[in-house]
C-alpha cells in the first residue's frame, strides 16, 4: 500500500487545492452517474461535465504542486493524500442522491466556478490565469446546462417539484461555507492570486435567485450550520470517496492518469 505524502500547507497551494478539489470531487460524484441518468443523453451530458472538471483538476493540482516546497505531481496530490489534506467543498462530496439533488448541486457549483475563474484570468499567476481562461468557458456551459434542468424539475410535475425541493433545502444548508474567508483566501487576495470566495457571493446569490425564479422555486433562509470542508474537516462521506478513488493508486505503485 502506497504511503500518503506530506502536503505543504502554505496559503497559496491551500487557495488551488480548494479549487481543484472541489472539481475533483465532484466529477467523482457525476461519475457515477455513468450508465444510470434517466435518460441516454444525460447519461452522455453527465459524464463529460465530469471530464471537463478531472481536467480542471488536473490543471490545478499540477500548478498547485510546483508551488510547493517539495513538488509533487498532479497523481500524488489527487490520489497520495489524507482526509484532512483534502479542502473541497462539503457540498461536492455529499452522496450523488437522486437526478434533482445532482442538477441542483451542478447548478451552484458551476455558478460559483464561473464567477471564480472569471475572477482568475486577471491572477497575479499567469499559468492560473491562462487556466482560467479555458475553463470559465466549460463552467458557462455547465451552468447552463443544469440550470435547465433545474428549471424544468422546479416548474413541471408535482413529483419533480417536490424532488427539487427537497434537493434545495438539504443542499442549501452548505452554502455559507462557501463564501466563508479565512487567512488562506486572504492571502490570495493580497497577493493577486484569486479573489476572497466572499467577494463573488452577491452576484452567486443573484444568478441562483434568477435561475430559481424561472423554476418558480425560493431559496430557503441561509442556515447557522456551517461545514468546514475547505478547511480539511470533512463529512462522514468524504472517506467513502477517497477509498474508491485512491483504491488503485494506492494498490499500484506509479500508476498514472
Amino acid at each position: 500500500m502506497q504511503a500518503s505524502i506530506e502536503l505543504d500547507r502554505s496559503p497559496a497551494v491551500q487557495y488551488l487545492l480548494r479549487i481543484g478539489d472541489t472539481c475533483l470531487v465532484l466529477a467523482q460524484r457525476l461519475g457515477e452517474w455513468c450508465g444510470h441518468a434517466p435518460i441516454l443523453e444525460e447519461d452522455i451530458a453527465m459524464t463529460n461535465i465530469a471530464l471537463d472538471l478531472v481536467g480542471q483538476a488536473r490543471a490545478v493540482l499540477s500548478r498547485a504542486g510546483q508551488l510547493e516546497r517539495v513538488a509533487h505531481d498532479e497523481d500524488q496530490l489527487a490520489f497520495l493524500r489524507d482526509e484532512r489534506d483534502y479542502f473541497n467543498l462539503t457540498l461536492v462530496e455529499l452522496p450523488r442522491g437522486d437526478f434533482a439533488f445532482s442538477v441542483l448541486r451542478n447548478a451552484m457549483v458551476a455558478t460559483l466556478l464561473k464567477l471564480l475563474w472569471e475572477r482568475l484570468a486577471a491572477s497575479s499567476d499567469a499559468e492560473v490565469a491562462a487556466i482560467a481562461a479555458k475553463a470559465v468557458k466549460e463552467a458557462r456551459y455547465h451552468q447552463q446546462h443544469s440550470a435547465d434542468w433545474v428549471v424544468r424539475l422546479g416548474d413541471g410535475t408535482a413529483e419533480s417539484r417536490q424532488r427539487m425541493e427537497a434537493a434545495l433545502k438539504q443542499l442549501w444548508l452548505y452554502v455559507p461555507e462557501i463564501f466563508q474567508s479565512d487567512a488562506v483566501e486572504e492571502a490570495a487576495s493580497a497577493s493577486g492570486l484569486g479573489p476572497r470566495w466572499a467577494d463573488l457571493r452577491d452576484d452567486w446569490l443573484s444568478e441562483m435567485n434568477t435561475i430559481f425564479e424561472e423554476a418558480t422555486l425560493a431559496a430557503p433562509a441561509e442556515a447557522a450550520f456551517m461545514s468546514t470542508g475547505k478547511r480539511g474537516l470533512h463529512s462522514e462521506h468524504m472517506g467513502y470517496v477517497l477509498a474508491e478513488m485512491q483504491h488503485l493508486q494506492r494498490s499500484f505503485h506509479g500508476g498514472v492518469w
